[in-house]
């Protein structure tokens, strides 16, 4: 009997933290719409909002920055809705910007492409996934992303690849590990409410520690979580 009252309280529990986070989502989704109203293009592009794609907590911090900071060289892991959403910025807001996609698969590229016009500066590179070592974990990384991009950004958009139990989606780390004190970026980190995005985070975060990066951060939540981490340039990304 105590057992199974246990089990029925974990469940009411469980139960109200879902209903919870979906007010959240639903707050969120409206904060998100009232952000885009009346801009050219953004209004008026058709999102599948949700699910594997960003929910609307990453939709709205990701509007914010582009508008609000206009990045000058983006780079995003994962093809898919949020490159549809920076790929019209590009064309109607920011005209002196360019969006780097690193995809996993050349075939959901063909599909993508058919379906979507991306603007002539968003260019996408496909490096399979591959299985990497971090520790004692095996993580999926993209193949000979070290040697492919040599270059820092303002702007890195972290929605891919396939999540990992551990260490998850970790080449960020090693993309991050060129910047330094006088560099100013901002990374978005989604799916964070999972473990393994939460220890790349954290890895980051000292690894920005160990160089004297001051940075600024914050999360915000609704089905699924985002994490935002900007330097003393972009430190209200902590405040939107």
């Amino acid at each position: 009997m105590i057992k199974r009252i246990k089990e029925l309280i974990k469940e009411n529990k469980e139960r109200q933290n879902r209903i919870i986070a979906q007010n959240e989502e639903l707050l969120w989704a409206s904060v998100f719409h009232d952000s885009i109203r009346g801009k050219n293009g953004i209004g008026d592009l058709s999102l599948n909002i949700g699910r594997w794609a960003g929910n609307y907590s990453f939709f709205y911090v990701l509007n914010r920055i582009l508008i609000d900071y206009q990045p000058k060289r983006i780079i995003e892991f994962g093809l898919g809705e949020s490159s549809k959403f920076v790929s019209t910025y590009l064309d109607n807001y920011l005209f002196n910007s360019e969006h780097l996609i690193i995809e996993q698969d050349s075939n959901w590229q063909t599909i993508f492409e058919s379906k979507f016009e991306l603007s002539s500066r968003s260019v996408i590179k496909v490096l399979p996934l591959i299985k990497k070592k971090i520790k004692e974990y095996y993580f999926n990384g993209y193949d000979n992303i070290e040697s492919e991009i040599t270059s820092t950004f303002d702007l890195y958009i972290i929605d891919g690849p396939f999540g990992s139990p551990n260490y998850s989606r970790f080449d960020v780390f090693t993309l991050a590990e060129k910047l330094s004190k006088q560099d100013e970026f901002i990374i978005l980190m989604d799916d964070y409410d999972r473990h393994g995005e939460r220890e790349t985070v954290n890895e980051l975060l000292k690894m920005f520690k160990n160089k004297k990066i001051d940075i600024f951060r914050e999360t915000y939540k609704g089905i699924k979580s985002v994490t935002v981490i900007g330097t003393k340039k972009y430190k209200y990304v902590a405040s939107l």
